[in-house]
């Protein structure tokens, strides 16, 4: 399973392939209702001058996710070579399937390159908010 917390030393298989399932961009899905949503934020720093391309191939590589609800690639402003991702999905199961994904698994051989490494990584239990199903 994801370490609570990756660091930005040795990129390992499972950890990319962790970080890189952020990368799916989906469309919104209906929520069970009660079921307990799963989120992540992770941070991610592309070799220097590459965050843009990184960024294009988590936008673009991988379409139609199955239970992911939010997908969102953000520029950290505080260094031009970091990436925030932030995802929800309707339970952990949904996520855990996303990674055998033939398009994650692309999105994998395209963005590896561009990885510099990882940073700080949280699992959250998401409640609700815009954008999100109501009355869960």
């Amino acid at each position: 399973m994801i370490a609570a917390r990756m660091t930005t030393a040795g990129v390992g298989r499972r950890e990319f392939v962790a970080a890189i399932a952020a990368a799916a961009y989906a469309s919104l899905g209906s929520i069970a209702q009660g079921a307990d949503m799963y989120g992540l934020i992770g941070k991610m720093t592309a070799v220097a001058g590459k965050r843009d391309d990184l960024i294009a191939i988590l936008l673009e590589s991988v379409t139609n996710m199955p239970g992911c609800l939010s997908y969102v690639v953000a520029k950290d402003t505080t260094d031009a070579n970091a990436i925030w991702i932030s995802e929800v999905w309707t339970n952990k199961d949904m996520h855990d399937a996303s990674l055998f994904l033939p398009s994650v698994k692309d999105a994998i051989a395209k963005g590896r390159p561009l990885i510099a490494g990882f940073g700080d990584h949280f699992v959250t239990e998401p409640v609700g908010g815009y954008g999100l199903a109501k009355g869960l």
